[in-house]
């Protein structure tokens, strides 16, 4: 489907307005000082103070100015121009000086012209994307040797069921893109939308071989029994912002964590 980048976006642009309003990112507290981070992200990040990052598919910039708020100085990205917009709002409201610009990731490399000590991604981001190849080959373009790849996602495990989590839907491979009419949002499942979406699964193997393929050297990987969102029709929370699929329990993954160094050797121009 050649345009499924526009599908998406007006998909996100429309999305923008019912996020901002949403309990679910808790923008009032946000502003005042609340993190968007979690536990998950934070621990593998470490210390970021004074490094350089790039966040790919940023939406509207929490993750991205919670990341400046800790010293770092941070590029966020992503396909939604309104989404954008936001995230530089915010960005004036909380006094931030994280940088936000607009494009295809895929398209990144002719746009934004810098090397980053870390790359962070996460949670509902490469669905998005059909090329996990071009994705890690763009990942590695921006990091500096020796610089890190921080990525967090939602588990392929999660991505094979229907809504109500009845019955394997979809397969765990890449085989077929998926379009789907949404009825509301993740972060409101009540509100007036309908939107045509275009995405992709990825096997975890698929995840890995795009990463070594392309110079990037795995240097952590976890899988979790549970999930920081309740973004899914069906949440338990079993303990204060931990959610299940209540019957999956914690039998199975809901999310996996993985950092990759870049190789020093890695040749620079191999995008």
């Amino acid at each position: 489907m050649d345009n499924y980048l526009d599908i998406n976006r007006n998909s996100w642009n429309a999305k923008v307005e019912h996020h901002l309003k949403s309990d679910f990112y808790f923008v009032d507290e946000f502003l005042v000082g609340r993190t968007s981070l979690n536990s998950i992200e934070l621990e593998i990040l470490g210390d970021v103070s004074g490094r350089e990052i790039l966040h790919l598919q940023c939406h509207f910039g929490q993750d991205s100015i919670s990341l400046s708020r800790m010293g770092s100085k941070v590029t966020g990205v992503d396909l939604s121009d309104k989404a954008i917009d936001a995230a530089r709002e915010l960005s004036a409201k909380t006094n931030s000086d994280a940088r936000f610009v607009v494009s295809d990731i895929y398209a990144l490399p002719e746009v934004l012209d810098k090397k980053f000590d870390i790359v962070y991604t996460s949670y509902g981001t490469i669905g998005w994307l059909p090329d996990l190849d071009k994705w890690a080959a763009v990942i590695s373009h921006f990091l500096k040797p020796g610089g890190k790849l921080v990525f967090v996602e939602f588990h392929p495990f999660i991505w094979m069921y229907d809504d109500d989590f009845s019955h394997v839907k979809y397969s765990y491979f890449n085989e077929e893109m998926i379009v789907e009419l949404e009825h509301g949002t993740y972060a409101d499942q009540s509100a007036d939308l309908f939107q045509k979406s275009v995405t992709w699964n990825h096997p975890t193997s698929e995840v890995l071989t795009a990463l070594l393929k392309n110079g990037l050297q795995l240097s952590s990987f976890r899988e979790y029994d549970w999930s920081p969102y309740p973004c899914f029709r069906h949440n338990e929370e079993f303990s204060p912002a931990r959610y299940r699929i209540p019957q999956f329990g914690n039998k199975v993954p809901h999310v996996f964590s993985l950092t990759a160094i870049k190789n020093c050797l890695q040749n620079e121009d191999s995008y």
